[in-house]
């Protein structure tokens, strides 16, 4: 009979001992995964795969090593912590690196509250199968449409274990379901593609495959015969499908490891404003059915609901326990690993305050300027959040849709932007990130 993920994590540790390490954790993952791909109404390509992967990490004094597997036999284990010794003994010295103390750690949590892991049996191929055909056959349907590159149905579970010579050990169990499309519309050099796709933990949330077809034809017809506006400065409205990336460039710079790097634009900002008035961007790892839920961190530490800007101020960073004692603060319990490498800093669920105006509001609101509905390249300058990216979208002329933008590049400064952005109220609350359109005075926008 196969070891649990416990038992595997607990021989790890047993091996560390015994292989001379002074502390250790261990993590144990086993999976399951299958995608189809459908084009032209038959399967393309059916994949599957199982693994089981483990790691361990020594700690010798303040030094440390980590190793990873996926073969369990006790030799290997045996093996990978001798290894991992002899690594320790030969890497530098960090003061800052070391398990949680025992009063730190996570005692008791809900799993079920949390709804992780779907309990329905997993789908059949042709199951998913059916789910890509029908989201390819809804977009070839509509008028205009001349290819779907491809349509996409996927599942996967996983089970993760976490234990440690500190006394913690935990693990749980995770599902996902997911359904993509991507259409073409027009031929030759006037092709336009875009894309919808949806991914949930349940697969009784997940989108229809018919409105995934539908929206990415839609989306794709609308790319149709782009032009560009003339170069000046004007509002921008980033569509709620992006807005997420300019708040993902706050969040990065609020993390705790560029912040004790030094490279952060961000870094002399704590207690200060970075959003405005009125506006909270909450972090809460207990949302059911959300991807990014968990009970623990990666250190064993209890996760908890917590405000990274409150009424539009910077409350704190994202930080694991390296980078906490690094910046002489506590941990916010936000380990991350693979079992491959040590914990680091990461951003769990994150909501946005939403405001009371539709897009359509704060597009009459903008009078001329460009609403952006997908972005490609990235130039950030984490030293000082000087912005520059690609964009595509719509021209906005007196308020109201003019024409479709293609092949522009919009530019500002992050720290400039956030702290004007204007909400809207479109946030789709069941995504990991609930961020609303957002609108942006002033930014240049390199056109003709």
């Amino acid at each position: 009979m196969p070891q649990s993920l416990e038992d595997l994590t607990q021989a790890l540790l047993s091996a560390a001992r015994a292989a001379g390490a002074d502390a250790a954790d261990a993590m144990a993952l086993d999976g399951r995964s299958i995608s189809i791909d459908v084009r032209h109404g038959a399967l393309e390509q059916a994949e599957r795969s199982e693994a089981v992967d483990i790691g361990l990490r020594v700690l010798i004094g303040q030094r440390s090593a980590c190793v990873s597997a996926s073969d369990t036999r006790p030799e290997t284990m045996a093996a990978m912590a001798e290894r991992a010794v002899a690594m320790a003994k030969e890497a530098p010295e960090d003061r800052y690196i070391g398990l949680a103390d025992p009063s730190q750690l996570a005692t008791d949590w809900d799993l079920d509250a949390l709804e992780l892991c779907d309990p329905t049996d997993e789908p059949a191929p042709a199951a998913l199968q059916d789910d890509a055909t029908r989201a390819e056959a809804t977009a070839l349907a509509v008028d205009g449409i001349t290819q779907v590159q491809g349509a996409t149905a996927g599942y996967g579970m996983q089970r993760v274990h976490l234990s440690a010579t500190n006394g913690f050990s935990g693990g749980y169990a995770r599902t996902s379901r997911s359904v993509s499309c991507v259409a073409i519309a027009g031929t030759g050099t006037g092709m336009e593609r875009d894309h919808d796709g949806d991914y949930r933990v349940f697969q009784s949330d997940l989108r229809s495959p018919e409105e995934i077809g539908a929206l990415a034809a839609e989306r794709a017809l609308a790319r149709m015969n782009p032009r560009k506006p003339r170069t000046g400065s004007y509002p921008v409205l980033f569509d709620e499908r992006v807005s997420s990336s300019l708040i993902g460039h706050l969040l990065a710079a609020a993390n705790g490891s560029a912040v004790a790097r030094g490279a952060s634009w961000l870094r002399d900002n704590l207690g200060q404003q970075v959003l405005p008035d009125g506006i909270d961007l909450i972090e809460d790892p207990h949302r059911p059915r959300m991807s990014s839920s968990r009970p623990f961190d990666a250190e064993g530490l209890p996760t908890a609901r917590r405000a990274l800007v409150d009424n539009g101020v910077l409350t704190g960073w994202t930080l694991d326990l390296a980078n906490a004692r690094k910046l002489g603060m506590q941990s916010t319990a936000n380990a991350a690993r693979g079992t491959g490498a040590g914990p680091s800093p990461s951003v769990w669920n994150v909501s946005m305050t939403q405001g009371s105006a539709t897009p359509q509001d704060l597009m009459r609101d903008m009078g001329t300027g460009l609403l952006v509905t997908s972005m490609i390249g990235s130039t950030i300058n984490p030293n000082t959040g000087d912005y520059s990216r690609g964009a595509a979208g719509v021209w906005i002329e007196n308020g109201e849709p003019a024409y479709t933008v293609s092949g522009v590049t919009i530019a500002g400064n992050l720290r400039d932007m956030l702290r004007t952005v204007v909400p809207a109220n479109d946030a789709r609350t069941y995504l990991s990130r609930v961020v609303p359109s957002l609108l942006v005075e002033g930014l240049t926008l390199a056109g003709e």
